[in-house]
């Protein structure tokens, strides 16, 4: 947890636990922007008003944390310690928000969808300073009902007494009240302590075959914020000298990755002159893991069918400059696809923006006309929940049935674009075994050619643990401290 002294940051720690719904709309104009209403009185933290801009806009506007946060701070010109302190609580509030609903609705005595929504926002950062940091009681009570104040200036006197609840229990004590009984009901007490919703820890336990110690680790770790994760471009940097420049360390198991404990990366020479990029250790892994695989014959034209927004582009195209290969890079968003022309500037790489399910009716991606192709396929991205802490109570079961449609069909678009003897690498960011097992055995089926599949577990690092029984491996946070990527590799035999 993190250390304060009366109400200011010290430090910017790690959350001990995380969450995060959206919901509703403010009261008038002010209140629906996330700022102090004008004539209102002014909050006097500044860090705690930008961590309440941010959880209120990823609540009202559907924004990305990450995006909005670097924004508000550079708006508000904050720096070290107050950016920190409200980078904690931005991210531990997303990642809480379900529990912490709970109790500020147990404290309450109504359910929060009946709380104004900036006045709910704001209960939500002072319950997670009153559970989750060190902030002194006193100071997150008072400096919530200020911050409510400015926001919702009529509920001041709820928020007062809502805080004042809540600070008369400690965490573990709201917990025995608010979460089922373990010996009831595993899976909903876990989610509740361990700020999940229920269906993901269902599919992480069923992904993990069924061990509950094993899932309660992986949401331990879930909850935990990652650390950055540099890919040293081959032929371009050597992850050394990258180590060097980053202040960084080379990592367990990627050639190309060094780990960073913090700072700016986009303040790098090598990330700003190309030589290197941020990237997830696991996606470097099963990227390097297709270029790995033997074929039978030519070995030169490589595809990558969801290309956007570049980081896998980005190492494949640093590896086929070296090996003498081209790359054709599809991607059918516009936007993302100028990231991965960006993103691979000097290297034989080919963008297309189309869609990669047009295989053999699209001049440029016949059938049969690659050696090696990536499907990197969109996806839940529950296996990278730690980055992305609102993903987790956005995303719904009703979203998998047209995301592994899509899958299948990109699927079998790859391995009809794939020559007999070449291989296809079909990755996801998501553990879930309908994104996974069941997408790669279906789209197989129903592409109309023979496959085998190649044992993915050789093409990886030597050494690395926990890889299971083959062929295809999932990689785990707790287990690999990577994303949660699952990788199956297949070689068309017809």
């Amino acid at each position: 947890m993190t250390d304060h002294r009366a109400d200011r940051p010290h430090g910017s720690g790690r959350p001990r636990r995380s969450g995060g719904p959206g919901q509703g709309r403010g009261q008038d104009r002010d209140a629906r922007s996330g700022r102090a209403p004008r004539g209102g009185r002014p909050p006097s933290d500044p860090a705690r008003q930008a961590a309440y801009e941010a959880v209120a806009a990823v609540h009202r506007d559907d924004a990305y944390a990450n995006l909005v946060l670097s924004e508000i701070l550079r708006d508000m010109g904050l720096h070290g310690r107050d950016a920190a302190f409200a980078t904690e609580l931005t991210y531990g509030t997303l990642r809480a928000v379900g529990t912490l609903d709970l109790i500020i609705a147990a404290a309450a005595g109504r359910d929060v969808s009946r709380i104004d929504p900036p006045a709910r926002d704001a209960l939500r950062l002072g319950a997670y300073q009153l559970l989750h940091t060190r902030v002194p009681a006193h100071a997150a009570v008072n400096q919530t009902v200020d911050l409510v104040r400015s926001v919702a200036p009529g509920a001041s006197g709820f928020a007062n007494a809502v805080m004042r609840e809540i600070a008369s229990k400690d965490l573990d004590t709201w917990l025995e009240q608010v979460a089922p009984a373990y010996d009831d009901d595993p899976v909903a007490h876990l989610a509740v302590v361990h700020h999940h919703p229920q269906w993901i820890v269902r599919a992480f336990l069923e992904a993990l075959g069924g061990d509950l110690e094993d899932t309660v680790r992986l949401l331990i770790e879930d909850n935990q914020p990652p650390a950055v994760h540099l890919c040293a471009r081959p032929g371009r940097i050597d992850p050394v000298d990258l180590a060097d420049e980053s202040g960084g360390v080379p990592a367990a198991f990627s050639p190309y990755a060094v780990y960073l404990d913090g700072g700016a990366p986009g303040d790098l020479a090598s990330i700003r002159q190309g030589r290197a990029h941020v990237q997830d250790e696991g996606s470097q892994l099963v990227a390097a893991a297709l270029l790995a695989a033997p074929v039978e014959g030519s070995d030169t034209r490589w595809l990558d069918l969801c290309a956007g927004p570049g980081g896998k582009t980005g190492l494949i195209g640093s590896i086929a400059a070296l090996r003498g290969a081209e790359v054709t890079a599809v991607e059918v968003a516009e936007h993302r696809a100028r990231l991965v022309d960006q993103a691979t500037t000097g290297l034989p790489v080919t963008v297309l923006p189309t869609d990669g399910r047009t295989v053999g009716r699209d001049p440029d991606l016949p059938e049969e006309g690659f050696d090696r192709v990536l499907v990197d396929a969109p996806c839940t991205g529950l296996g990278s929940l730690r980055r992305r802490p609102e993903a987790r109570w956005r995303r719904q079961p009703a979203d998998l049935p047209p995301l592994t449609r899509l899958q299948r069909e990109l699927l079998v678009a790859a391995l009809r674009a794939v020559r007999p003897g070449g291989v296809v690498a079909y990755v996801t960011c998501s553990p879930h075994m309908v994104e996974t097992q069941v997408t790669v055995t279906e789209g197989a089926r129903r592409s109309g050619v023979e496959v085998d599949f190649v044992d993915a577990r050789p093409l990886l690092p030597p050494g690395m643990p926990g890889l299971g029984d083959g062929p295809t491996v999932q990689l785990w946070p707790h287990r690999h401290g990577t994303d949660a990527m699952f990788l199956a590799v297949l070689r068309r035999t017809s």
